[in-house]
Formats: C-alpha cells, structure tokens, sequence
C-alpha cells in the first residue's frame, strides 16, 4: 500500500484522509495547528446540494445559478459533474456522522443565499463548518490507517529528481514547532490540502492558518496557477474596532436581512414611525442602496454586493453599513443562528432589534492551482499534470466558480473533488518511491533573534495588498503594489537563506508569493468579471 501525505485537516484533507484510509492506504494528515484550526471549521452557511438525483430540474436550477454567479468563466463539464455527484457526497457525510439541520417534520431544512433561485442549502444551524470538521476528526483520530501530525509546518515540496518537476514529488519538508527541528516526511502521493489565502488582507474571515501555503509551495515546485485575481470579499463580517472581523453568513439576508446605509437606515426607521403601527409592517427592502448595482438588491451575489458597500463607504467615509433585521422574528433569528448570537454578545448586540455594522473583508479565493477532474496540478512548463501530487479544496482552482464563487459551493466542491482524488489513487494502485531524500541543510544558519522585521514586512504586506489589490482596483496602484512585493520579497529571501526557519518567516514567503501571483493576474486582465473590478476598465465587462 503507497505512503500518502495530505496537508490541511479541513473538510478536503480529511474526507480524502478517510476514503484512502478505508482502502487500506496509510495516510498522514499534516496540520500546522489543531486539526480542527481550518477554513471549515470556520464555515457557517453550509453546503449547497441536491440529494436526489432524479430532480432534474432542481440540478438544473443549482446549475444554472452557479453559471451565473461564475460569469461566464465556469467550466460548465465541471460544475455539472460536481452538483450531479452531490447527492452522493451529502450521503457520505451523513454516513460519517455529520448532523444537518432538520425542519418539524424531520426532513432537512435548507437555507438561501445569494445568487440562489432556491433553498437549497444543508447547514446545522450557522454553524455547519464545525458540526462537519467535528464529524470528519472524530472518524480521522480513530482510524488505525490515519496518523495525525498537529503543530507540523510544510515548508516545501521535494521533488523526485531536483529542478525536474515533470519527475514528481517525492516528499516535504516539514518544521516540528514543538521541537523547532526540520525533519523531511517522504510520500508515495502528496495531496495538497492547504485552504485559502485571507491572511494577506487586513481585514478578513479567515483563520490565522489560511497563508497560502500549498499554493506557494506547488508554484515554486513547478505548478500553474490560474484565476489568481479573482478573491471574494464577504459582503458581511462584523465590523467592531474592538474585535476581528466576523462572519455574518449570508443566510441571514437569505431568511430577510437587508444592507441599508445611514441614510437609508434613517429613512425606512422615520418611516416606520410615521405608521404608528399599522398592521402591514413596512419593510427595509426598498430604502437599501444596493438596490442601485442589482435588482436583487442585498441577495444579489457577493461581488455585486461587496462593490456596493465598498463603493458606498468611499462615498460617505464610513467604516461599515448595516444589516438589519428588527423587522424579522427575534426568536427564529436566535434559533437559527446561535453562532452569530453568542458574537454579537460581546457587543451587546442583538439579532432581531439592533442594526449590525458590517464591512467587507476577505473570504475565499477563486483561483488557486490549476488541476484536472481528479484534482491533479498542472506543469506551468508542458501543463501536464505533476506526477504524485494532488490539490483539492480552495487551494485549487478546478473550474467550478469561474470569476465567482456562488455560496455554499465551496464545501461541496471540496467533498466532491476529496473522493474524485481519492478514487483516482486508488484505482491506480500507485507504486512506493524509493528515492533517496535529501535532508534539510541548515549549515552555518542561525536562529533569528530579531522578529521586529519580520512583523513588520507582514504590515507592509498585507496594508499593501488591502489599499492597492482589493475589492476595486486601478492599473496604477497594482504597478505601485507589484514594485514594492518585488522589494518585499527580496528582503525576506535574503532572511530566509541567513535564518533557520521559524513559522513566522514560512508564512511571510509564502503570502509574499501568492500576492505577486494575485497582483500579476491583476495586472494581465483586460476586462472587469465577476470578482476582479479595475475602474480604467469600466466599459470593458466581460460577456
């Protein structure tokens, strides 16, 4: 049986974990914290499917919508294989021991977000990230063919013969940081696991894990990448000067909740007083200004929306705008959303009563490594795929969104690509590598004493890549952002080849890496799509 390593221990890694495992493959399961420390485990909205594969018309519709959102950039062979497969993966999970949400009479509940046409999203309560990840740890650390490697960094990828990618990968370099020592982990197959990249913006959603790391680690080992301009920033995280951004999921406009600004917060609350109770409640829809960018107005998809507030603030010189739900069910909200309540708590906020501050930050993104249908990275060179190396979840880029992410496509996306991964080792009875590994050198290098530098290149970064590379963009400030990762990155190469590595400097070059490759993407594309919005390029929309 081969020798397979997956790094990352969200809901991809530990799916394809348990599905080798079963097959009798022993599988390692790299992790640079807890297992549980993932995007997943983050995730609230939930997983949209379609369990019953003889509804043709309700795949048609997930379908459809996920065309839209993707403008025009999907891979529409892909997309439909994944919704079709769906069913089959919701039944695994379940299978597995996940727990979705049921109604009163115990079917499943679903929920809507934007860009949907339909309910037609699986979830437990908001929440639903975390009831998964609990399920798939608690299968993967009793499983006697799984063995758990927390608090390990992957460094970088070692190929089967050096400067060859078209040979393969034959193992990674990992740093133990609880012992602070480089040890080298060889593999027979190495699955890319790795999650998103939030961390290079100031503002966003994601965990302190999601650096970028398989994404840079493949690139320099010889992948392509592709859609790498393409990032969604969530419309709606919390916004408190006091605290991190948080994550108000999207079901919540899906159950009612609309953006509205100070003005329009003003206007629909004036109104509502004037009649003094009448028994047709008057309703914030109409006095919502993203009803100017999208006739669906706050359930519009997430690129429309997250432009809308951006667009708005730079207007008014606000820090955020609102989610309003008082004119929505306070108990419902509370049961629903148990998650978001028990935030807003620190606050002394309350769903159902108060107005939330919410601002966009970043989510998700869209591109990643360039993989076929079972999940396998492209060579940049000959863009065969790499021998040995697999990539799934939000790392890679499979032709599922195209310029934008429907919601609650990217859990399915990553359940369904886990077991096409999978299933591909599998049924290639992949042989054992016998090439010899070289250890890490770390000759005459010595620990850094000085963090100050390091900490502050990573201000400059992600400040950098907030102003110049974010939601709305200009040619001139991705010029000024592409020359100064340029010198970023020469300084932190030169700390990474004088110091032993520490987690903080890995990071660094890592984010460093994926924010050239988001900025270069930037700077080639010639027309606005979905995600990617460059003023000088108003008039140039893609068809």
């Amino acid at each position: 049986m081969a020798k397979i390593v997956i790094i990352g221990s969200g809901i991809a890694g530990l799916f394809a974990a348990l599905r080798l495992a079963d097959a009798k493959h022993t599988v390692t399961v790299i992790t640079k914290q807890r297992p549980i420390d993932s995007s997943t485990n983050w995730a609230q909205g939930g997983i949209a499917a379609i369990l019953d594969k003889t509804d043709g018309a309700g795949l048609e519709s997930h379908i459809h919508d996920t065309l839209a959102s993707g403008d025009g950039l999907c891979n529409e062979r892909i997309v439909r294989k994944v919704i079709e497969e769906s069913g089959e993966r919701i039944h695994d999970l379940l299978n597995i021991g996940v727990r979705f949400e049921t109604d009163e009479n115990g079917g499943f509940h679903y929920a809507k977000e934007g860009g949907h046409s339909e309910r037609r999203i699986l979830h437990a309560k908001d929440a639903t990230g975390k009831e998964i990840e609990r399920a798939l740890n608690d299968a993967a650390s009793s499983h006697p063919n799984i063995i758990l490697k927390p608090n390990t960094l992957a460094m970088d990828l070692i190929q089967r013969e050096h400067q060859n990618p078209e040979k393969g990968i034959a193992g990674v370099w990992c740093l133990d940081q609880e012992r602070n020592s480089v040890f080298t982990e060889p593999a027979d197959i190495l699955m890319l696991a790795t999650g998103g990249v939030g961390q290079l913006w100031s503002q966003t959603t994601n965990p302190p894990v999601a650096t970028g790391d398989g994404l840079a680690m493949a690139y320099r080992a010889g992948a392509a990448v592709k859609d790498m301009a393409f990032i969604q920033f969530h419309p709606t995280a919390l916004a408190v000067q006091s605290d991190r951004p948080f994550l108000i999921t999207e079901a919540v406009r899906g159950e009612g909740g609309v953006i509205l600004d100070e003005e329009g917060l003003r206007s629909w609350q004036s109104d509502v007083e004037t009649t003094n109770g009448e028994n047709t409640p008057l309703l914030p829809h109409a006095y919502s200004f993203t009803l100017n960018h999208s006739p669906l107005g706050s359930m519009a998809t997430r690129d429309i929306v997250a432009r809308a507030i951006d667009q708005r603030l730079k207007e008014t010189g606000g820090n955020h705008v609102y989610l309003v739900t008082s004119h929505m069910n306070q108990e419902h909200l509370e049961d629903h959303f148990p998650t978001i309540q028990k935030r807003l708590n620190r606050h002394g906020l309350k769903l159902g009563r108060d107005p939330l501050p919410v601002s966009p930050a970043a989510h998700y993104i869209v591109g990643g490594l360039a993989v076929d249908e079972y999940g396998r990275p492209h060579s940049r060179e000959t863009g065969n795929p790499l021998p040995s190396l697999y990539a799934i979840g939000e790392v890679a880029c499979t032709g599922m969104h195209g310029a934008n992410r429907l919601a609650s496509n990217s859990l399915l996306e990553a359940v369904v690509y886990a077991a096409r991964a999978a299933n591909h080792i599998i049924d290639s009875e992949p042989e054992s590598n016998d090439t010899p590994l070289p250890e890490w050198r770390a000759d005459g290098l010595e620990v850094l004493t000085e963090h100050v530098s390091v900490a502050n290149d990573r201000e400059a970064l992600t400040n950098t890549m907030s102003r110049e590379v974010g939601i709305v963009r200009r040619f001139n400030r991705l010029h000024r952002a592409k020359r100064r990762l340029q010198l970023l990155s020469k300084e932190v190469d030169f700390i990474w080849r004088s110091a032993l590595p520490s987690r903080e400097i890995v990071e660094l070059r890592n984010l460093i890496l994926v924010g050239q490759l988001v900025t270069e993407d930037s700077l080639g594309r010639k027309e606005n799509r979905g995600l990617h919005f460059n003023t000088d390029l108003i008039g140039h929309e893609g068809q």
